[in-house]
């Protein structure tokens, strides 16, 4: 391990140094409007990088933070919903006799009673769409798949909702469904089409990998998974004449609003929607069938609507991940450094979403190879629609280009990182991009040094206390840099110093708040506690969308925009009287409650002052971050070396994960408290993945068989080690703060890392996951 265990602090300075230097050579290309590098991005001072503990602490733990079950409205109904129990057909008997006359019922809504209504508008179909699925909100009598909504019940309590609904009898038409995945690739598949087509051929690599003289060839399963945040899927909603309000657990207020208006008809304007605070949301948080039933029942009723799905409601009703069969094969050289890569296999989707899982996207730009060949194909089944679940595409893909990297170190008998960094691409191996910052071997160093990565036996099984066998496993983690156009935010500063941020974003656990309030501090020259952040509203500017890692990214290039705005208009304020007369606002900055020239700090007046003299008791601006031009220079990407101790016991074949590693090289980080959390939070997320979470489905009936948490496995507090987390914090001198997503680059790599892990432990190799016990005897 000496060739590349070196002084990892001495390295990661180093490359910190390289990376400023080329900011400022590559400075026209900026994503800053006239290309000029961020100068707050060049070094670590300040709130930015501190250790900074949640904003919204003391409301969660006091039990004040209102969640989307917890708006108190006078009077109130409570929502239960009938499931279909058959995949594909038409209802022919729907008796709602007995459930209208059960005790505190007010309505049974069906597609017989139920508002006119437009279908959902499908997300990725239009720059607001937030549906799961295009179709008709209970607006027929055909059935799509196992679980769809047949009934509404609206009651004075919940307990009586639930009773009633069950009351409901529902007689069916049963059609043929296509339920198996095998027979559906029988019949044939079709693209994948995600953003744009999923195949791509660069040289002739199944001629490569036949020729190479080290390859390895096969196949990698990952199953269906559910969502399963803390705070289930709830919405509570009314009419107030013409508008409709909603409180929602969302990740994607704006989207919601403009969609509910397009299924109802309404300007949208006269949708507001506000989350504030959503209980965890890892993609499946947007808008289902449920929040349309609620507002569709309460504009029947006139009377605000309570909807909460259960446990089982959330997995008959809300998408999850999808299945996906991937062949990866690579071909090498004696050396080790590839000649060919092959990623393709088959997904399953449904004819009424949008998102065929895209599990070739780690592939696109992980290693250089000489040739490539990349495609996703899809069946399309009658289930419930597959949705966005933590970095859709990568957390599976890794699975199996990274264990495909280790069985491919194992025959040519090299260790695996050094495999890894001997295939370092200079550029982009797809696209041909120059890579905007890109330091994973500094993880890698410093990620081996620290976990001890020298001491791993190559020979599996060499590793055994008692009846447990040990073993080392690592794996690269990589999730696109993003950040979506749309992207605005209004800054409000008064009289008193004090500022208030305005944006249409999201706080779902991971620190919205916080690292925004330190970003505004930090560039305005405030203290923390004199800024103010409010967002989870679709009346405040932007449609900020909580997903792809990039929320913080479009706020804070939204804060930026602001800031310039609110400095202008400052310097007009100021006036010929001020010691800032006659300076433009690129010439200034915040500092000490105040404007200072950058270069000649003594010119300063502090806000209090400039308005006070012009006899403002504040001032409000609204900057709209410039279009995300930066991803069309740059191959843009968080990255992470992930290393795994497992323990597998030789006689029950239980394995466990004894110790976990993340080194990280996502850009500046905004709050080592908050970031160290999502990473580890993500690593978790990932333990699940690869050791038990798997959402059982009957291909004779379409149902989900396991919707419960009794039977859904998903890690406790007793199936996870101590977590290591480690960063290189060198900044990406052409991102907003120089920041890289942090929210899903946890979950990657995991899954490979522990199968790795596994194989050297006991020499079994796992490409199935769950990796469960049976498959360990």
């Amino acid at each position: 391990m000496s060739n590349f265990v070196e002084n990892a602090k001495q390295a990661v300075q180093g490359a910190a140094q390289a990376a400023m230097q080329k900011a400022v050579e590559l400075a026209p290309d900026s994503w800053i409007p006239g290309g000029r590098p961020d100068p707050l991005i060049d070094r670590k001072h300040g709130l930015i990088g501190a250790q900074t503990s949640r904003v919204d602490g003391s409301l969660k733990v006091r039990g004040a933070a209102p969640f989307a079950a917890e708006f108190p409205l006078e009077g109130l109904l409570y929502a239960a919903v009938t499931f279909s129990t058959i995949a594909k057909g038409r209802i022919t008997t729907l008796d709602t006799a007995e459930a209208e006359a059960a005790p505190g019922v007010v309505l049974v809504m069906t597609h017989r009673n139920a508002p006119r209504m437009r279908p959902m508008p499908l997300f990725l179909t239009s720059q607001k769409a937030a549906g799961g699925d295009d179709l008709p909100v209970m607006q027929d009598d055909r059935i799509h798949w196992n679980g769809q909504p047949v009934a509404l019940v609206l009651a004075e309590t919940q307990e009586q909702a639930d009773h009633a609904a069950s009351l409901v009898r529902v007689a069916y038409e049963v059609e043929p469904a296509l339920l198996s995945f095998a027979e559906a690739k029988a019949k044939g598949t079709e693209p994948g089409i995600f953003m744009g087509p999923m195949k791509l051929e660069i040289g002739d690599p199944e001629a490569a990998l036949a020729a190479a003289p080290h390859k390895v060839d096969t196949v990698y399963r990952t199953p269906r998974h559910s969502h399963n945040a803390i705070e289930l899927h709830a919405a509570t909603v009314a009419w107030q004449g013409d508008t409709l309000r909603v409180h929602d657990a969302s990740q994607a207020v704006a989207h919601t609003a403009w969609s509910l208006a397009e299924i109802f008809g309404i300007d949208e304007s006269n949708v507001h929607v506000t989350s504030p605070f959503v209980g965890g949301g890892f993609g499946g948080k947007s808008l289902w069938h449920h929040q349309v039933l609620a507002a569709a029942a309460s504009k029947l009723t006139g009377r605000p609507v309570r909807i909460v799905l259960s446990r089982e409601g959330v997995y008959r009703l809300v998408g999850g991940r999808t299945l996906t069969e991937q062949r990866l094969a690579l071909g090498a050289r004696d050396d080790g450094t590839l000649d060919a890569i092959i990623h393709t296999g088959t997904v399953a989707m449904t004819p009424h979403n949008a998102m065929p899982e895209p599990f070739i996207l780690p592939t696109q730009s992980a290693y250089a190879a000489r040739s490539i060949k990349l495609d996703v194909e899809v069946v399309k089944l009658d289930m419930l629609a597959n949705t966005f679940m933590r970095a859709p595409g990568e957390s599976v893909g890794t699975f199996a280009l990274e264990s495909a990297m280790d069985e491919l170190a194992v025959e040519l008998g090299m260790d695996p990182v050094e495999l890894r960094i001997r295939n370092e691409p200079e550029k982009d191996p797809t696209s041909g991009l120059p890579f905007s910052s890109r330091h994973i071997v500094d993880a890698y160093r410093m990620g081996a040094e620290r976990f001890g990565w020298s001491a791993r036996s190559a020979t599996p099984g060499m590793r055994r206390e008692g009846e447990w066998l040990i073993g080392m496993g690592v794996a690269t983690a990589t999730y696109p840099y993003h950040r979506m156009p749309g992207g605005a935010a209004r800054l409000t500063l008064t009289r008193d110093g004090r500022v208030t941020v305005e944006a249409a974003a999201h706080e779902m656990g991971m620190g919205t708040a916080t690292a925004q309030s330190q970003i505004t501090a930090e560039r305005l020259g405030l203290s923390l506690d004199q800024v103010t952040v409010h967002y989870g509203d679709s009346a405040m500017p932007g449609m900020i969308l909580a997903g792809g890692s990039q929320q913080t990214a479009s706020i804070g290039a939204a804060v930026i925009a602001a800031q310039r705005e609110l400095v202008a208009e400052l310097l007009k304020l100021a006036g010929n009287d001020s010691p800032l007369a006659g300076l433009k606002p690129d010439e200034v900055g915040g500092m000490n409650g105040g404007l200072a020239k950058l270069d000649e700090p003594d010119r300063f007046e502090s806000y209090v002052s400039i308005l006070t003299r012009a006899n403002s008791d504040e001032v409000s601006v609204v900057g709209n971050a410039p279009m995300p031009l930066e991803t069309q220079h740059w191959s843009m990407h968080s990255y992470g070396a992930m290393f795994c101790e497992v323990r597998v016991n030789a006689i029950t074949g239980e394995p466990r994960v004894s110790r976990f590693l993340g080194s990280f090289d996502c850009g500046r980080i905004i709050n080592a408290k908050t970031a160290a959390s999502q990473f580890r939070g993500g690593i978790i997320m990932g333990l699940g993945l690869a050791l038990m979470e798997e959402t059982v489905f009957d291909e004779r009936s379409g149902r989900i068989m396991n919707p419960s948490m009794a039977e859904y496995h998903v890690p406790v507090h007793m199936d996870v080690p101590e977590i290591d987390v480690i960063w290189t914090d060198i900044a990406d001198p052409h991102t907003p703060m120089g920041a890289h997503g942090v929210g899903e680059i946890g979950i990657t790599g995991v899954g490979a890392a522990v199968a790795n892990a596994v194989y050297n432990a006991t020499g079994k190799r796992v490409r199935d996951l769950p990796i469960t016990l049976d498959k360990l005897m």
